[in-house]
């Protein structure tokens, strides 16, 4: 007997507790709350229990799981969590997490992963052709969007910095510098104190009155920059910020990056894959012409987390990033097959791209499409509703799905505790432009337009300058 192992009666019973579990999850999700109040007396004793000479079993496991796990998390499902741009999972994602369990495939190079790597070639060739890329680029899947732009830039330092791989940033040269915008995301200021390059080297462009990156503003840093003698190399533009979900134009940026022989890097972990509607393509084309791009399947495709994506246009030059050559690793080359350790830094990858292929079989791709739109509409539907509430006024633009809003006369802080207290919704903080605010970013499938309603019912009711007398309890019916 392996110690190991389940029994054949133990397969069973977990067997059928799992589904019990997810089938319960999934039915309970409209009753749960959003955020759980923590039972810090049951945290509190998990951490402090060491861990079992001798197992519990199958069935203490579960029990532990319903009994603690569970209600001490955050209701990322929920129809009304809305706080951050973090999707809840599609349905198939918990089978094929299991199947990619068992399997346990290592996706480093071909001879210990044959399909798996070609399933994540076919979900990689798949994205390139929604970005608009040509056939020669490549891809690799990631953690997050984080670490995509970190390898991107890995990548950017590779191709426009000779010698790069031999002497690094230990050279006797100009300082390099990076640009981006005030509205960029916290990885690119992260990513350039990790790779060495420095916080005093990253310029922080102005925005125009949509929060877009200022191209004027970049052209005159990049002079300014050159003529103090610095190395301008990489520019990375975001498509959705973060904030309030505004896309840098993205055409005139690549036309100056053209133009001062700059790497372009598209951050476009929050919106990008939003080119899988037809009625974002204008807004969001320039993508196509990016040096390299993140975007992120755990949130407009809805997988479960981790799944990032980086693509570089020219293939080529994310594989001279990152291939290195390793005997004891060594197959034989096969044109059907990838070896993914040389197009990113991890050796051991876990089969990531298992879950975003088997939606995308079960669903199909118009299912992503309706559902991304849908999360648009939405978004213009809180913001009507709160153009045409006195008191509530917006903060910015809508033009994606991330609405930033403040309420007149309100503590927002004490707002957002109330609105999470009520199980109304889990909204999230904002400023823009010095100013505090909320922000409700609409990037769940699961949400309905009577949930909207809803949302907008208890912040008419609880704004000061339109409220009648307080309630306890959201007036609305719960939507179903």
């Amino acid at each position: 007997m392996n110690e190991l192992l389940l029994t054949d009666e133990e397969r069973d019973r977990a067997g059928t507790r799992l589904l019990a579990v997810l089938d319960g999850y999934e039915r309970g999700l409209r009753r749960a709350q959003v955020l759980p109040e923590p039972d810090r007396a049951k945290l509190t004793e998990l951490l402090n229990t060491p861990m079992p000479e001798q197992g519990r079993g199958v069935d203490a496991v579960f029990d532990s799981w319903e009994d603690t796990i569970l209600p001490n998390s955050t209701a990322i499902a929920h129809p009304r969590f809305l706080a951050y741009v973090l999707g809840p999972p599609h349905g198939i994602a918990p089978y094929a997490e299991a199947v990619a369990a068992a399997l346990n495939q290592n996706c480093n190079f071909w001879q210990l992963s044959p399909a798996a790597g070609v399933v994540e070639r076919s979900v990689l060739e798949w994205l390139a052709r929604v970005v608009g890329y040509p056939s020669a680029s490549k891809g690799i899947l990631t953690r997050g969007g984080s670490l995509a732009t970190l390898q991107a830039m890995v990548v950017a330092l590779n191709d426009r910095v000779p010698g790069f791989r031999e002497s690094g940033l230990q050279r006797d040269a100009a300082p390099l510098v990076v640009y981006t915008s005030v509205e960029a995301h916290r990885s690119v200021d992260k990513a350039a104190a990790i790779l060495g390059i420095g916080l005093g080297n990253v310029r922080h462009i102005s925005t125009d009155d949509q929060r877009r990156m200022d191209v004027q503003a970049l052209r005159q840093a990049i002079g300014d920059d050159r003529e103090a003698g610095l190395r301008p190399w990489c520019v990375i533009a975001t498509c959705g910020t973060v904030s309030t979900g505004s896309v840098d134009p993205l055409d005139a940026i690549a036309d100056l990056c053209e133009t001062e022989d700059l790497w372009l890097h598209v951050d476009g972990a929050y919106g990008a894959l939003f080119l899988l509607s037809e009625r974002m393509r204008d807004l969001m084309g320039g993508c196509a012409r990016a040096d390299s791009i993140t975007l992120d399947p755990h949130k407009l495709l809805f997988a479960s987390l981790e799944a990032g994506c980086l693509l570089v246009r020219d293939g080529t030059k994310l594989r001279d990033a990152y291939a290195f050559d390793s005997s004891y690793l060594t197959v034989a080359d096969d044109p059907l097959m990838t070896d993914y350790m040389d197009y990113g830094p991890q050796l051991s990858r876990n089969f990531k791209a298992f879950k975003v292929w088997s939606a995308l079989q079960a669903f199909g791709v118009e299912a992503f499409r309706t559902a991304n739109e849908r999360t648009l509409d939405l978004a213009q539907r809180l913001a009507r509703g709160i153009e045409a509430t006195p008191g509530l006024t917006l903060l910015a633009p809508v033009t994606l799905t991330a609405v930033c809003f403040e309420v007149a006369g309100a503590d927002h802080t004490e707002l957002l505790k109330t609105l999470a207290a009520e199980n109304v919704a889990l909204l999230g903080p904002v400023v823009v432009a010095g100013k505090r605010g909320i922000r409700a970013c609409v990037t769940n499938h699961r949400t309905t337009a009577a949930d909207i309603d809803l949302v907008l019912g208890r912040l008419r009711q609880i704004s000061p300058r339109t409220a009648p007398p307080r309630r306890t309890r959201p007036a609305a019916a719960e939507p179903r």
